[in-house]
């Protein structure tokens, strides 16, 4: 009992890091329906906002599934490891299509707007913060 409850008093900060991205992201995913509803599913409208990034209902359950991986994910350093992989690699991505079909409404399923990009960019670079936290090794008596 004493091993379970002095690992949770050890969480790591790349730990704590993929915990509130994750609960950021489900809360923003949730808030965003009251924006959009569930219609226009992946609409192209930018008048729907929600703190000034452009959302749709699509948009809207990615950020939900995100939020769900990273509380998932949170509570062991190598799985809050690889929560940041995919933050790295999904919003790396989704960043470089966003440069793209902030443009072009025809291929922008997701409603990406500037302001979506610039957090894009910041979710993937928390993301690698979250990767390459250095180990915290444990002292051996």
């Amino acid at each position: 009992m004493t091993q379970s409850m002095s690992s949770t008093q050890t969480r790591a900060p790349h730990q704590w890091l993929a915990l509130t991205i994750g609960a950021v992201y489900l809360l923003v995913g949730i808030a965003g329906f009251f924006v959009t509803g569930f219609g226009g599913f992946v609409e192209h409208d930018h008048e729907q906002t929600l703190l000034g990034f452009a959302v749709n209902p699509l948009h809207n359950i990615v950020h939900i599934l995100i939020g769900i991986l990273g509380l998932a994910l949170w509570s062991v350093p190598s799985r809050a490891r690889t929560f940041g992989w995919l933050l790295v690699v999904g919003y790396g991505a989704t960043f470089v299509f966003g440069l793209i079909a902030v443009g072009n409404p025809d291929i922008n399923f997701l409603n990406i707007n500037a302001a979506d990009n610039v957090l894009h960019l910041l979710s993937a670079l928390a993301g690698l913060a979250i990767a390459l936290w250095p180990h915290r090794h444990a002292a051996t008596a």
